[in-house]
């Protein structure tokens, strides 16, 4: 499903984001689809991927029914392999990104030089993929158009982005939720190295929203290996989307003015959908059923799924 382009009772919303497709209903229940599109670098590539939103969904709903125990999420129903119905929470302003090891965006800001990433010290001594201590977290502000933008703890209670009561909670789930993550991932052979929690709020309560731990928020490596490769200094093996952005950065695209997008071909293309259903195996240690619904059997499903929650 490249987009899906309902219309449905009572509602009062609609958002088109890079891979998701939100609906509101009367402002109390949002039904989330998530498309087949594809994004690297900020850019919404030209085809989709064959199954990547039913990839996405699945391990979302897998992963936040084996964390609803730590916190409230906000999902009520999967009526479709590629969706999701679920409450409308009031949506706090920063995601909280969670490091456990010195990956990505905090080894390019270490290998600068700097020692300080929004707000937190990193110490001395540290080599591309080692482990912190403990994990950290580095906050960002959530974008709904360009980058996410750094920022630290004292800056978001400072601003007013987040309540200091509130904000203390998100660090106490957010921290757990990475626990957990750990933990699963642990049991599949798998390293979770980094992810990123949003957070929404209904009158007190806080809830966990939108996906996690899959391999489009999350970044994952192979525990078999991982220590031998630290000590010879070699790049781990990672379980993510970053074999696409890879391919695209071969191909001369880091999504900069000017850059075409490379040709996707069909073989191409087809590599992407197998490396994420291999990604969902993975991750889940479930088989992946390909599963196909005409648009007029999903908006059917989701019609009856929301006129039984009222």
């Amino acid at each position: 499903m490249l987009e899906s382009a309902f219309k449905f009772p009572n509602q009062t919303a609609f958002y088109k984001g890079k891979v998701r497709d939100v609906y509101t209903i009367g402002d109390k229940w949002m039904v989330m689809f998530v498309s087949d599109r594809i994004s690297a670098f900020d850019v919404v590539l030209p085809r989709p991927i064959p199954y990547k939103g039913q990839v996405l969904n699945q391990i979302a709903a897998i992963m936040l029914d084996a964390t609803k125990d730590i916190v409230p999420n906000w999902v009520k129903s999967v009526p479709l392999p590629n969706a999701t119905v679920g409450l409308k929470c009031e949506t706090f302003p920063v995601e909280m990104v969670v490091r456990g090891n010195l990956t990505g965006h905090a080894w390019r800001t270490y290998k600068s030089g700097k020692r300080e990433l929004c707000g937190v010290t990193l110490p001395e001594g540290l080599k591309e993929n080692d482990f912190f201590a403990s994990p950290i977290i580095t906050p960002t502000t959530k974008a709904h158009e360009g980058h996410d933008e750094d920022i630290s703890r004292e800056e978001i209670i400072a601003q007013g982005l987040v309540s200091k009561e509130d904000y203390e909670k998100l660090e106490q789930y957010t921290l757990a939720l990475f626990q957990r993550g750990r933990e699963l991932a642990a049991k599949r052979g798998l390293i979770l190295v980094d992810t990123k929690y949003e957070f929404g709020k209904i009158g007190d309560t806080i809830y966990l929203i939108d996906e996690i731990h899959t391999p489009d928020s999350s970044r994952f490596f192979y525990a078999e290996g991982y220590e031998e490769k630290q000590a010879k200094g070699e790049q781990q093996k990672q379980l993510s989307k970053e074999f696409v952005r890879e391919w695209l950065m071969e191909n001369g695209f880091q999504g900069k003015e000017g850059q075409q997008v490379p040709e996707m071909t069909d073989a191409f293309v087809n590599s992407v959908t197998e490396r994420y259903i291999e990604l969902f195996e993975n991750i889940t240690g479930q088989q992946f059923k390909k599963e196909d619904f005409s648009r007029e059997d999903q908006e059917k499903v989701i019609l009856e799924t929301l006129s039984k929650m009222g």
